[in-house]
């Protein structure tokens, strides 16, 4: 007869050796706990896809597949947006710290591997980029000249809309936008629509820093408030450095 004391250190020796009981998954079959979430693709589709589409193109918000936009946009802006969000935008907050539900850690790896995804280093080489923001406002009345030479020919003479594009100069869009949303706009495009950056709207002269700035204040000078929506409220500090925008911009 087999003594119990060592029946049971056979049993306990052969269930370690195996790792695996009945109905117990084994270590390479256990969910990770979504705070253990570690790779871009998936942080990407649970968190950024739903507003910036599948791939970073066509969602309902700027693309992030978008190598002029990742050339222009600091690595800090980058990470404070994803963070912190954007009051008063649809942009929510992801970090835990401000109310989300991602790590620093993860935060860190979207900021990290956003460019090395979709980054490409020969897309704005030789060029010099216009700043991401300025502290200077622009001259409506001068952006009102940049845009009909630069942009009336897809939005209509009024910014209204025409042939080409939609209605950038129309109250219910510019409630949904910042300045600094309409600037990343102009100078990066949207490639995933066809709209060229600031390089391509006047046929070999590239749109200057202080042009930009005045569309910007151009199309800006349209805001007006839309019912049922409240104002959005904007420090002082956000128009000296430009820091708002609508979704990652």
């Amino acid at each position: 007869m087999i003594p119990v004391v060592v029946l049971a250190l056979s049993l306990a020796v052969a269930l370690s050796g195996c790792d695996h009981l009945p109905g117990k998954p084994r270590p390479s079959e256990r969910e990770l706990l979504p705070s253990q979430v570690l790779t871009f693709g998936a942080l990407y589709r649970d968190n950024c896809a739903g507003c910036h589409g599948a791939d970073g193109r066509l969602g309902g918000s700027r693309p992030l597949n978008d190598p002029v936009y990742l050339a222009l946009v600091p690595p800090e802006r980058l990470r404070d947006v994803i963070a912190r969000g954007v009051p008063g935008t649809a942009q929510p907050a992801f970090g835990q710290a401000a109310g989300g539900t991602l790590t620093d850690a993860q935060v860190d790896v979207l900021v990290r591997a956003l460019p090395e995804t979709w980054g490409r280093p020969d897309a704005v080489k030789g060029v010099a980029l216009p700043p991401y923001a300025t502290a200077a406002p622009g001259d409506p009345a001068r952006g009102k000249d940049v845009y009909a030479a630069a942009c009336a020919g897809c939005h209509g003479a009024d910014g209204k809309g025409g042939p080409k594009a939609g209605a950038v100069a129309e109250p219910s869009y510019l409630a949904l936008v910042t300045d600094q949303y309409l600037r990343t706009t102009v100078i990066a495009g949207r490639s995933d629509l066809g709209m060229p950056d600031w390089r391509a709207y006047v046929q070999g002269t590239p749109l200057t820093g202080e042009q930009i700035s005045d569309v910007v204040a151009w199309l800006a000078s349209a805001r007006r408030p839309v019912s049922g929506r409240p104002r959005r409220r904007c420090a002082p500090e956000n128009h000296r450095d430009g820091r708002g925008l609508s979704h990652v911009s």
